[in-house]
């Protein structure tokens, strides 16, 4: 599972690269775009960096960061969508792994603080 939540974390970054690199050059676009692009980007670096925790507490302080991270490019998606900024065609699908991702990452962190517990 971490293998596969890690290499899907990269391919998360890769889509949110692609789609800010597609957004037209207008400031409105960039701003949202470069905000989109932090946000999403830093996603897989909070699970890696959860991956190699030397606590549970640690792991589930990277995993909510990650959390953090995941609801403001949501915020970033749904401006760029219904601002008709970016298409929703290339939008909807990343915003579909953004909710997905979200919900594993929950759970994650919501099984590990009942361990702590």
């Amino acid at each position: 599972m971490a293998e596969d939540l890690s290499q899907r974390t990269l391919k998360f970054a890769l889509s949110i690269i692609k789609l800010f690199s597609s957004l037209d050059k207008t400031t409105q676009a960039q701003v949202i775009g470069k905000q989109m692009l932090r946000s999403g980007t830093s996603v897989g670096a909070h699970y890696r960096e959860a991956s190699r925790a030397r606590s549970k507490q640690e792991f589930v302080a990277k995993i909510d960061g990650g959390l953090q991270e995941l609801e403001e490019t949501r915020y970033w998606l749904d401006l760029l969508q219904l601002s008709g900024i970016g298409e929703a065609v290339q939008v909807a699908p990343i915003a579909q792994e953004a909710k997905e991702l979200t919900a594993i990452l929950t759970t994650m962190s919501k099984n590990t603080k009942v361990q702590i517990s």
